[in-house]
């Protein structure tokens, strides 16, 4: 009896076990989702550093960049002329593999003496040199310019387009030299908020998005080329910035997954992006 009640025992604390097991192995054979990891946390500014032309580096002239009603508010109140101080707002850390995303409005009216081209324009800086390395008079990062732009209400103007402050890149297997081209995006008038994601994969692929919709793609993107060469020195990552580019606007979400841990892992690295990108993230109003 002792002998069969042990047995018994036995067979019922397998039989219990095996769930155990097998759930076991289900968890490490399923990758969780990626998480985002917030930029900006809605109250300040740490982790950013200013650099407005002009000024030195964290020298936030006028306050044009502060943080009021949970967003990051990019204003010239303190401006007499807008004399060209184009500035940008730089996280401290520099990105490689990564997506990142952006939410942003542009408010009310162009500052006094802001450029015809910057009136509603302000841009994502991606693959950008590092911020303690520009130069007092220096008005924008050698980088990736992802364009941001408002309509005017007299037209189409797209955003999320591609411009190119020291830089250049490949499009369809050509060189591309022109400074901006356009993406094929929507024209956003008034003062809706847009969602604009950026997939960068270190110095051979990004892509734009707008509200979940592929806007633009292309690669190698590198720097400007020296002694008469076609192509420049490919841009592996760099700094992440945000613009003042003379035009009021918020931005009141920036979010990064990181994917450098994918970066070796060419199949991982595919399977992870396309289950990011079969969600379609839209600003909500």
């Amino acid at each position: 009896m002792k002998q069969n009640f042990i047995s018994s025992m036995i067979r019922v604390a397998i039989a219990l076990s095996l769930p155990l097991v097998f759930f076991g192995c289900s968890v490490k054979q399923s990758s969780p989702n990626p998480k985002w990891e917030q930029l900006f946390d809605g109250k300040d500014l740490n982790g950013w550093d200013v650099k407005i032309r002009k000024h030195d580096l964290n020298d936030n002239f006028g306050n044009t960049f502060s943080v009021k009603d949970g967003n990051i508010q990019v204003r010239y109140d303190k401006y007499t002329d807008f004399d060209e101080q184009y500035g940008h707002l730089f996280y401290k850390k520099p990105y490689s593999y990564y997506l990142i995303g952006v939410e942003y409005r542009f408010r009310g009216e162009q500052v006094k003496g802001g450029a015809g081209w910057a009136y509603r324009n302000s841009g994502i800086m991606i693959h950008g040199q590092d911020q303690k390395t520009m130069k007092k008079d220096q008005d924008f990062p050698n980088s990736i310019e992802v364009q941001l732009l408002g309509g005017a209400g007299n037209g189409e103007r797209p955003t999320a387009n591609l411009c190119t402050p020291g830089t250049q890149f490949v499009k369809d297997g050509k060189v591309i030299k022109t400074h901006c081209i356009e993406s094929s995006s929507k024209t956003f008038n008034g003062e809706q908020w847009v969602r604009v994601e950026v997939l960068a994969l270190g110095d051979s692929l990004i892509v734009h998005y707008v509200n979940g919709e592929e806007v633009l793609r292309y690669n190698r993107p590198q720097l400007d080329p020296v002694g008469g060469a076609e192509e420049g020195k490919l841009l592996t990552g760099g700094s992440i910035s945000l613009q003042s580019e003379s035009h009021p606007i918020d931005f009141r979400k920036v979010e990064i997954i990181n994917l450098e841990k994918y970066a070796k892992n060419p199949a991982k690295l595919k399977e992870v992006v396309q289950k990011l990108m079969a969600e379609k993230r839209v600003a909500k109003q």
